[in-house]
């Protein structure tokens, strides 16, 4: 508790510590057609920091962590850029505005997580190239990826299956290639 609060004391005094990051891009309307500039309040910006505060003690808890914040950067991109309404999957919104495939939500979840990689949130991940599955060269799909530092496992970040703002799956990189049930995420 005395961590906690030391903590969150030396960010509350370097003002710069919970100013928002620059200016990104997330994509939306299928294979990135669409690429808005993206700006968070400061506001915003030091919800996103809580999430991760205080520091997480293990891998698993700063996947859980992960998740939580990967969904509310989705909220408040969704707002900026109108994809608040995506719903999971490719059918259910085919065809409406702001919808986005596994192309959109791998990208915008690798940039996500790097902002909070830049913001030295993650501690216990590092930020990998996105990873696709592929049976037979059809029904591609894509997912951002982390790595966890210490145990070298590698782990889908997937938000395509779900509605904007809801937490990711996180898995096993090899559990997501063979398609296994998120049941069996990392939780």
């Amino acid at each position: 508790m005395r961590r906690a609060a030391l903590w969150a004391m030396v960010m509350w005094c370097s003002g710069t510590a919970w100013a928002a990051p620059g200016t990104f891009v997330a994509c939306s309307n299928f294979e990135c057609s669409r690429r808005d500039a993206i700006s968070l309040t400061d506001a915003q910006w030091r919800e996103i920091r809580e999430i991760f505060a205080p520091a997480t003690a293990s891998a698993q808890q700063e996947r859980a962590a992960l998740r939580r914040a990967i969904a509310r950067m989705e909220d408040f991109v969704g707002a900026l850029n109108g994809s608040s309404a995506d719903l999971g999957g490719n059918e259910a919104g085919a065809g409406l505005p702001g919808q986005m495939d596994c192309i959109d939500e791998s990208t915008n979840a690798t940039t996500y997580l790097k902002l909070f990689r830049e913001a030295g949130l993650l501690r216990r991940h590092e930020v990998q190239a996105r990873a696709h599955r592929a049976k037979w060269g059809f029904d591609i799909h894509w997912t951002a990826v982390i790595r966890d530092t210490a145990a070298g496992q590698l782990y889908a970040v997937d938000s395509w299956f779900l509605d904007n703002g809801q937490p990711p799956y996180i898995q096993k990189l090899e559990d997501w290639l063979d398609k296994k049930d998120f049941e069996q995420q990392d939780e």
